[in-house]
């Protein structure tokens, strides 16, 4: 029984090792070369939301995912604003953090077989959203570019050294779990879905950089 174990742990370990390098030795550099077949928004500041509208009719039939953002309604305002089709734009609300944007939105981005990802992000959150989506969608064979809004002003946050070790120490180690397990359901909302009039009664404010 013990020799068994032993076997059955032994080929789980070959497998997800197996398939780790499959992904990062063998899909990753094919898909380096593909275009770009999805895109992710991470939230932290309105700007990203509007640079991702502004970007999206260049990126025809390519599912936008917009990962704790901001609030719905002010999403659909700004993509409404700039005339963006928003039939392939979904709003993700789980995350809390930047591993979990990843976390959440790279299985919902493998549901729509993409090979490469541009990534949207703030400049002053740069460094540690490129290296935690180089792990989380290299661990996948799927590809990424990291894009940012331009910013007139010097970005005046700085991320701390001690949360970047411990965000791309666990994202290490999600990287081999996850070729055997994924994470719970995330909550996704179709941007078409959001329902402005309702949102208006309830009341809602958005960010006064969107100018919506």
């Amino acid at each position: 029984m013990e020799k068994r174990f032993k076997l059955l742990f032994l080929a789980l370990i070959g497998f997800i090792f197996s398939s780790l390098a499959f992904n990062v030795l063998v899909r990753l550099p094919i898909n380096t070369n593909h275009t770009v077949d999805g895109i992710l928004v991470l939230g932290g500041s309105i700007r990203q939301e509007i640079y991702a509208a502004q970007i999206a009719s260049d990126y025809q039939e390519v599912p936008i995912i917009v990962s704790q953002g901001s609030k719905p309604p002010c999403i659909k305002l700004i993509f409404q604003r700039e005339q963006t089709p928003m039939d392939n734009v979904w709003v993700e609300q789980c995350a809390y953090s930047t591993f979990d944007n990843f976390f959440f939105c790279v299985p919902l981005l493998q549901k729509h077989r993409v090979h490469k990802v541009k990534v949207i992000t703030s400049q002053s959150h740069l460094p540690r959203a490129q290296l935690l989506a180089q792990i989380h969608f290299g661990a996948k064979g799927i590809a990424v570019e990291v894009d940012t809004p331009k910013k007139k002003c010097v970005p005046g946050n700085h991320e701390s050294d001690l949360k970047t070790f411990l965000d791309v120490t666990r994202s290490l180690m999600w990287a081999v779990v996850s070729q055997l397990i994924q994470p719970p359901y995330s909550q996704v909302t179709p941007l078409e879905a959001v329902d402005l009039s309702q949102w208006y009664q309830e009341g809602f404010q958005c960010e006064h950089k969107g100018g919506i």
